[in-house]
């Protein structure tokens, strides 16, 4: 007797080879019915003999393609028709969205093999791809995933790409940016507005043998690409940039090439050659051969692999390490127009290497730190994982809107349990980032079809993000304090719906009694939080001034020890300040004016790395902390005695006495790199000390870890080791920068749990 079952399939299940590998496998079981996208989901139906189906459902989640992710498998029994062939139906685009659009992918090793294959029609074609590969999201425009709702829909195929697309059983079908020379996209280089079609990658590689500087056109948006083992070259990128000491990305021509310059374990090595094809921070070899200002200060560097078929032919002429960094001047919106790059590239490129499909979404590099115990830390969550979804632990009762934070900026939407997180999009300081913003924005609104009704937000009132949700029509507003945000975003992301202590540690948030906190430890869970231990707190001289300047910060914490001493102990220390500075510093420091309180675990790594002469001249965010832990070394346990004192039924962690010690031990001559040790697993000892204490006060075992300063390998790790010793379950960011790119999803898990508990 024939059965049929009708079955909607949600997740990641467009544009990764799923409905071909639905159409074999009905095959396979001898099934008739149909397969077809929608905005939603895919449809599924499913005709013929009991043990057929029970194979069929079996498999389908057993054997799905290696991009695809199931998250919901509806199943209906349905009355039979009498169908015994199978087929791909067109796209049914009416209906709410709920489909998830795939991420771009990584050149696949299918694709790599006939780019350099003479025998082969796409022999040297930088615009090979299949459904395994290739650009998904910054090209589309709207669902369902279909070629006419993509940049690639100006191109029409040629027979034999079309013979491909047709073809359930090859792997190009319905791999919509599939192409090949005779119907797709062109590259060519241009310099001073001459374009040069022939030879064009030869040409480029030269140039770049040549000591030259080119914006190259990739998946999401510019590179600005040199020789990385050529000094005067990177420090002239630098120069025309504006970015005198960040570290650059290095693409290199392979693993062995990556090896050569830096020590790489397992879990790097899987990193780089996985799908996402993510920068990844690994460390230098002593005598790497690359140009010292690569990374200054740090002795890890980012490398990729080349992830295009442009990158891959490009390399097989260049220099086997190109310096790839985005194409913007220093905190600029990522170009990705080539109109754009001609305008805001042209003084910074000696040519460029265009193309002529186009991005519509543009999207950055994702960045990750692989750790030896096997987690990583996740920098930037870009390109080949936005925009993949995280499920909630809970449902939303309505479409929620995360706008996110100031910095490091992401947005979110999310409805039942899925939360769709965008690409990092920068700093919202200027224009060009704020209209990048909305955009996004508007472009996540339509791909989905949701309009919120409901927008969280951070308490900070000079946030761009938080004045965004304020000039919405009719959406409510829920404001969330900016370290609950980040203790809600740890929770959600592991699903956790219980209460935990939160050591919430960054560099700023506005904290709701009108100081600046940022060295916090909440007992939270998604609804709620309760502020029980922070860091001392000292005076921010200057506000926003300190945060760019580290010794504004050391005299602080010298004012907080030594009082009208200061400056004598900032002179034995080296600090040095211009008499203006010095007269306007200590009125800030003593009287508070426009120099408000901070508990800041960000400023006081700027103290300490300015005391220590390790960086007292800031140039990008977080640089003195990044260069305090470089300059750490080895498994030094030494620590200073760390104090915890209590005011007002809250603990307070006695940074200030740490500073001290830190001091002293400078005075008396101990090394720098002596002190960085001690200093980091001084806090790491007093993090557990502290939960020690809460945990026999309130009873929390589970321990989460959020804010930017646990990027810190060295203090996440020790403090992460030292909890768990203790009895403690430790849960950290998996799929989210600990940094503000995770904020949106927090405050979008606060929201939640908001209206979970008015229903």
């Amino acid at each position: 007797m024939r059965i049929r079952k009708n079955l909607r399939i949600s997740g990641i299940v467009q544009g990764v080879g799923f409905r071909p590998f639905i159409y074999r496998l009905a095959l396979k079981h001898c099934l008739g019915g149909y397969v077809r996208n929608t905005p939603s989901c895919v449809e599924i139906a499913v005709e013929g003999l009991p043990e057929g189906l029970e194979a069929f459902c079996r498999d389908l989640t057993d054997s799905a393609p290696i991009l695809a992710c199931l998250q919901e498998v509806v199943s209906e029994d349905a009355p039979p028709l009498g169908e015994e062939n199978f087929s791909i139906l067109a796209s049914h685009g009416s209906g709410e969205a709920a489909a998830v659009i795939p991420a771009d992918i990584g050149l696949c090793p299918d694709c790599a093999a006939e780019i350099l294959s003479q025998q082969n029609r796409r022999y040297f074609y930088p615009f090979t791809n299949c459904t395994n590969c290739g650009p998904r999201f910054t090209i589309i425009k709207n669902l369902p995933y279909d070629r006419a709702h993509t940049t690639m829909a100006g191109f029409a195929m040629c027979d034999a790409c079309r013979q491909e697309y047709e073809n359930p059983l090859d792997r190009r079908f319905h791999a919509e940016p599939t192409a090949c020379p005779a119907c797709g996209p062109v590259v060519w280089l241009e310099i001073g507005g001459r374009r040069r079609s022939r030879e064009c990658l030869t040409q480029a590689a030269e140039m770049l043998w040549n000591g030259k500087i080119i914006a190259i056109k990739g998946l999401g948006g510019f590179h600005l690409a040199c020789d990385a083992r050529q000094e005067p070259v990177v420090q002239l990128l630098r120069q025309r940039k504006g970015r005198r000491d960040k570290p650059f990305a290095v693409m290199v021509r392979d693993l062995a090439a990556a090896e050569a310059i830096c020590e790489l374990n397992r879990f790097e090595k899987s990193w780089l050659r996985s799908p996402a094809s993510p920068i990844v921070l690994a460390r230098q070899r002593a005598n790497p051969g690359i140009a010292a200002s690569l990374a200054p200060g740090n002795r890890y560097l980012g490398l990729m692999l080349p992830y295009t078929p442009l990158h891959l032919l490009l390399f097989q002429h260049s220099p086997d390490a190109l310096v790839m960094t985005s194409g913007n001047r220093s905190e600029e919106p990522l170009a990705f127009t080539n109109d754009e790059a001609r305008r805001t590239l042209g003084e910074l490129a000696d040519a460029f290497l265009f193309h002529n499909r186009d991005i519509h979404v543009p999207c950055d590099d994702s960045v990750v730190r692989p750790l030896h115990d096997g987690s990583t830390i996740i920098l930037r969550r870009a390109r080949g994982y936005v925009p993949d979804t995280i499920q909630l632990p809970l449902p939303c009762h309505e479409d929620l809107l995360g706008v996110g934070a100031q910095d490091k900026t992401t947005f979110g939407l999310a409805w039942r349990r899925t939360a769709l997180l965008s690409q990092h999009l920068g700093n919202l300081d200027l224009v060009e980032t704020i209209d990048y913003y909305r955009g996004a924005i508007d472009h996540f609104q339509t791909l989905s079809r949701r309009r919120p009704t409901v927008a969280a937000h951070d308490l900070h009132p000079g946030y761009v993000s938080t004045s965004y949700a304020k000039g919405l029509d009719n959406v409510r507003l829920i404001a969330v304090q900016h370290h609950h945000a980040h203790i809600a975003a740890c929770l959600a992301e592991n699903g956790r719906l219980e209460r935990c202590l939160g050591l919430a540690f960054d560099g700023a948030g506005y904290g709701p009694d009108g100081t600046i906190w940022g060295g916090e430890i909440l007992a939270a869970d998604l609804a709620d939080y309760t502020r029980v231990g922070h860091f001392a707190p000292v005076v921010l001289p200057g506000g926003d001034a300190a945060a760019q300047n580290p010794n504004f910060m050391a005299l602080s914490y010298l004012f907080a020890v030594y009082g009208e001493a200061a400056l004598s102990q900032a002179a034995r220390l080296g600090l040095r300040f211009s008499p203006l500075q010095e007269r306007l510093l200590l009125r800030q420091i003593a009287t508070g004016w426009q120099s408000p309180v901070t508990t800041s675990a960000g400023r006081l790594f700027d103290a300490v790395a300015a005391a220590l002469d390790i960086c007292r001249e800031r140039t990008y965010e977080g640089q003195p902390a990044l260069e305090l832990e470089m300059v750490a070394e080895g498994q030094d346990w030494g620590y200073y005695p760390l104090k915890i004192g209590h005011h007002h039924n809250q603990l307070v962690i006695d940074t200030i006495a740490l500073f001290r010690q830190v001091v002293e031990d400078r005075q008396r001559g101990v090394a720098p790199a002596v002190i960085s040790a001690h200093f980091h697993e001084s806090l790491a000892r007093g993090c557990v000390a502290a939960c020690l204490t809460l945990r026999e006060r309130l009873r929390l075992n589970l321990v989460a870890l959020s804010g930017g300063v646990w990027q810190n390998a060295r203090l996440f790790l020790r403090t992460k080791e030292l909890l768990t010793k203790a009895g403690f379950e430790v849960i950290f960011h998996r799929q989210t920068p600990a940094n503000d790119g995770g904020i949106a999803l927090g405050q979008i898990a606060v929201a939640a749990a908001v209206l979970d508990r008015e229903q």
